[in-house]
């Protein structure tokens, strides 16, 4: 299968992790003018609806489920993406570290095409980095179980309060050949500027048939329940 799954809604550079803090329960929501994962699209180009709600515990555990809507095309015709993910996260004067596991499940598909990874990353201050490793592909949809992904996410306070991000990343393994055709790693870069929810920003991945520069827009909320 060439298609393959997502988790950065609409190029919002969304964590599915909690820092350590007060315990509660938060929820959110967001639209989008297209869904992005590791730089390809999971909606054809098109706009997503997605929302989630989460967990977090002071001790630093946390539990969450994300939701969006995707279009894979008549191949694997799957409508929405639902996601499971725990772990746990510190962080402390500016440095900290956030270890979990993301379970992606498509209740709707043809086929199974779920998957999962563990994942971790350490950061200090405005620089994030994290590794990312798929646990298991169903051999139906694809034969390789090798996939890593690395990438360097920095984050500044800009004019008026507006966040600039900047992403960088290297998929590599297998399943890319599986699911793309291509070589068996590739780049995505992204930038993106956000304030008061609404965010503005540009893709760009180097695979062959997908490589064109991306503007995406997209607006989010979150509430404590």
């Amino acid at each position: 299968m060439t298609t393959k799954k997502s988790l950065l809604a609409a190029g919002i550079f969304f964590s599915l992790s909690s820092q350590s803090a007060m315990a509660g329960i938060e929820a959110n929501v967001a639209a989008s003018s297209n869904y992005f994962w590791r730089g390809i699209t999971q909606t054809q180009d098109r706009a997503a609806i997605s929302g989630g709600l989460d967990y977090s515990h002071e001790s630093g555990f946390y539990l969450g489920t994300w939701m969006s809507t995707i279009d894979f095309g008549e191949e694997a015709s799957a409508g929405y993406e639902m996601d499971v993910y725990g772990g746990f996260a510190w962080e402390s004067n500016g440095i900290g570290y956030d270890v979990g596991y993301l379970y992606y499940a498509y209740p709707d598909a043809a086929e199974n095409i779920d998957f999962g990874e563990i994942y971790g990353s350490v950061s200090w201050q405005w620089l994030t980095l994290k590794a990312s490793y798929t646990t298991f592909v169903d051999e139906a949809s694809a034969p390789s179980e090798d996939m890593l992904y690395l990438e360097a996410n920095a984050s500044f306070t800009v004019l008026n309060e507006t966040t600039l991000d900047i992403h960088i990343a290297q998929s590599s393994g297998d399943t890319i050949m599986d699911w793309y055709g291509e070589d068996d790693k590739y780049m995505d870069y992204g930038i993106s500027l956000s304030k008061n929810g609404i965010t503005l920003g540009l893709k760009k991945v180097d695979l062959k048939a997908d490589d064109d520069i991306k503007v995406f827009a997209s607006y989010g909320v979150s509430f404590e329940l």
